[in-house]
């Protein structure tokens, strides 16, 4: 610029028919002005003249054709880009480098665009989503199957098991019993309704009995003591001619000789070892 400045602030030669600058109100002939205040540019360690563009970022300077990425070399003239380690990149080369990918799509997921996060790893928003119904999942209950996410209408809907008492979807735990799952809370036994999950149990007719329920009414009688034969734990029982005994109480009526593996005689309901029936 020219101006009424006759001489420069720091040389002292007229500035008459020459170009100029001002700094805080004084007047310097560009090679002084450039000596004194020019910035070296970060790039080609040059002073950036005061006839250049000097572009500044974070107490930084540039020329302007030095300000590019330090990875692709393209320029960053108002353009986005980031800094890595005091090193400038375009958001391409910055995304290449350091940028998560997506689980999902295996593409890059860019700098300033919202991701999720889920078992660590990164998703883009808009593949977060369902695999049944597609729809985002966001930060909504999920669960996962086979590296896919559902969320859990989806999932009880397609894979969950359903109770065979009460028909609601087992989402925890459960028991099998005849091939059927069954809550803890429902499987309990057909007469009392005690919970049968944590103890021993009895099957007939495709329920569930508590030992003291089945033996109550469904258990035979022993035709010696009375008592139910259960058959719990593998206990041995004698039937003949409709009537059954414990193994324990299979013994002759008059000598009590057991008569287990032994021939033996009936006389009315008294069953006798063949000494004391031939007697």
């Amino acid at each position: 610029m020219t101006s009424s400045h006759t001489d420069c602030h720091f040389c002292l030669q007229s500035l008459r028919g020459r170009k100029y600058a001002l700094r805080e109100e004084n007047a310097y002939c560009v090679p002084c002005y450039d000596s004194l205040y020019a910035n070296p540019c970060e790039e080609c360690k040059q002073p950036i003249e005061c006839n250049s563009k000097d572009l500044a970022y974070k107490g930084r300077h540039w020329h302007e054709g030095c300000f590019r990425c330090a990875k692709c070399s393209r320029s960053l003239v108002e353009k986005p880009f980031a800094a890595k380690d005091e090193v400038l990149l375009c958001t391409e080369c910055y995304s290449d480098e350091y940028s998560s990918k997506c689980f999902h799509c295996q593409k890059t997921i860019m700098p300033g665009s919202r991701k999720m996060e889920f078992k660590g790893s990164s998703w883009h928003e808009s593949c977060f989503v369902c695999q049944y119904c597609q729809q985002p999942l966001g930060t909504k209950p999920l669960i996962t199957k086979d590296n896919e996410n559902y969320c859990v209408p989806c999932f009880e809907k397609q894979f969950a098991h359903h109770c065979y008492a009460c028909k609601k979807v087992i989402t925890s735990g459960g028991v099998a019993y005849h091939d059927q799952p069954w809550h803890k809370e429902c499987f309990v036994c057909a007469v009392c309704k005690t919970q049968l999950s944590r103890q021993r149990f009895i099957s007939k007719d495709e329920y569930p009995y508590c030992v003291d329920c089945f033996s109550k009414f469904h258990a035979k009688k022993c035709a010696a003591c009375k008592k139910p034969i259960t058959a719990l734990g593998g206990a041995k029982y004698i039937s003949f001619e409709e009537r059954q005994w414990h193994g324990e109480c299979f013994s002759c009526t008059k000598c009590s000789v057991s008569l287990v593996g032994q021939e033996f005689l009936t006389r009315q309901d008294d069953i006798l070892c063949h000494k004391c029936g031939s007697a």
